[in-house]
């Protein structure tokens, strides 16, 4: 009789009681252009280092790719996800290890057949084959598929942190170039002001002027000195911040409001791939693609081989004598037939977690157009602004030269005066605002289109311990 038979006809029932319902895709209902802006052709965004052109600039973000704990971290899990998808990997490969074995006993007289104390010896020499799972139905496949999907999805992760930090550092750097600025035009204030004020002083000690324009004169001196004092304060909190971005002291410490090249948006479908954190969340869900099927290849037999293969002698100078030869082959198949649910939940939970793939896969396209959309606006309106906040600043300047002359002449009081300097320093502090905001929306388009090449991630960086000497 074909014993093969009753064995194929039970894995074709069990086969039967896997479901096997196809995975949906996810749907890439993608609009043609962004929001307000017209149609244009695929674009890839430039390295980081051709975009950031700043020598300035670009020196503070390799020191932060170098030093940054959260990369390194990010790059620490990327090795652990490499090393789990290699052991995973091994378990398909038979596992074959030498075996040495020496065995003395002794057998007491009232169990021993001759009613005399027996002393025995034996000696085995050989190579073991442990239990090898034949991997008929792919089990062992889709879960080395789920493994390395898992570390494809943790190499896109690292590459989104690192795109995460070139937009943090850029970000950083540009508000410290903005407080910068904004100190520069208040100190310079400040010390015109505290001239006017030693001025209008020696005006008063002679009895040119009144004491009310003395302190009109003292509160736009107050007014300079309590905003440089807020600026400075905000500066060093700012300094803090890029410190802790790049693991030390920054290399650089002179920012400036640097122009940055035009940046075209392209279409919504590259965003697909391009951006590393939607790379990330497609891995992740063909990772639970495959662990779905492991799960259903559970429901099948499990075929497995144990074999050893070598010498075997009562004495140690006989394992390799002629005829000594031993062997041994095992196979065993084992049909599941109840585990009390144990393969129906364990489906179920890879199929939930798919659910949750495609719901955050989903989810990252949406918030990858929203945030594409919001730059783009941004990046409109705010060169709309700072044209706007431009023509305010010179109207202001020409209004503070007429209010000192017709103060300067007596055709008007220093309250015109007055009023004319402050709204004169506020239209500077506004207008260098507007254009740190115009770069910064401009570097954070260019994050949000996914960048352009970015470091490797292969070799996980080491940064410096704290504390520790160069």
């Amino acid at each position: 009789m074909n014993r093969t038979l009753p064995t194929a006809l039970v894995a074709a029932m069990l086969a039967g009681c896997a479901p096997l319902t196809p995975h949906p895709t996810p749907a890439h209902d993608l609009p043609p252009h962004y929001a307000g802006a017209p149609s244009q052709p695929a674009a890839t965004p430039p390295a980081w280092g051709d975009y950031f052109t700043d020598p300035a600039l670009q020196a503070v973000i390799r020191q932060a790719l170098a030093n940054n704990r959260d990369r390194a971290l990010a790059l620490a899990r990327l090795d652990e996800a490499q090393a789990l998808a290699g052991v995973q990997a091994s378990q398909r490969r038979p596992q074959v290890a030498l075996d040495a074995q020496a065995q003395r006993s002794r057998v007491p007289a009232d169990l021993s057949i001759t009613r005399r104390p027996l002393l025995g010896e034996q000696f085995q020499l050989g190579l073991g084959l442990a239990s090898w799972e034949l991997d008929l139905w792919g089990r062992l496949a889709r879960l080395d598929d789920a493994a390395r999907e898992a570390w494809l999805a943790s190499d896109s992760a690292a590459q989104a942190v690192t795109l995460s930090l070139v937009q943090q550092v850029a970000q950083t750097w540009l508000q410290l170039a903005e407080l910068d600025e904004r100190l520069r035009l208040a100190r310079r204030t400040l010390d015109s002001r505290e001239e006017s004020l030693r001025i209008f002083k020696r005006r008063v000690e002679l009895g040119a002027t009144s004491r009310l324009a003395l302190t009109q004169v003292q509160l736009l001196q107050t007014q300079a000195a309590a905003l440089v004092s807020q600026l400075q304060q905000q500066r060093e909190a700012q300094w803090q911040a890029l410190s802790l971005l790049v693991g030390g002291t920054p290399a650089s410490a002179e920012p400036r409001l640097a122009e940055l090249p035009p940046l075209q948006a392209g279409l919504p479908a590259d965003l697909l791939r391009q951006r590393p954190d939607l790379i990330a969340a497609e891995h992740q869900l063909l990772a639970a693609d495959a662990n779905i099927e492991a799960a259903r290849a559970a429901y099948l037999p499990r075929i497995s081989l144990t074999a050893a293969f070598g010498s075997a002698s009562a004495e140690l100078s006989g394992l390799l004598k002629p005829g000594s030869s031993a062997w041994s082959l095992t196979p065993d198949v084992a049909l599941p037939l109840l585990d009390g649910g144990r393969r129906e939940q364990n489906l179920a939970v890879q199929q939930a977690r798919r659910r949750q793939a495609l719901l955050s896969y989903e989810r990252a396209v949406q918030q990858a157009l929203r945030d594409v959309n919001d730059a783009l606006s941004a990046r409109q309106h705010l060169a709309e602004q700072l044209a706007i906040a431009d023509q305010t600043l010179a109207t202001q300047a020409d209004r503070a030269h007429l209010a000192q002359r017709r103060y300067d002449t007596g055709a008007a009081d220093f309250l015109q005066v007055l009023d004319a300097q402050r709204d004169l320093l506020a239209a500077e502090q506004q207008q260098v605002q507007v254009r740190r905001a115009l770069l910064a929306s401009q570097a954070s388009l260019y994050a949000a289109l996914g960048g352009g090449p970015l470091p490797s991630s292969t070799t996980t960086a080491q940064p410096a311990l704290l504390g520790s000497q160069p």
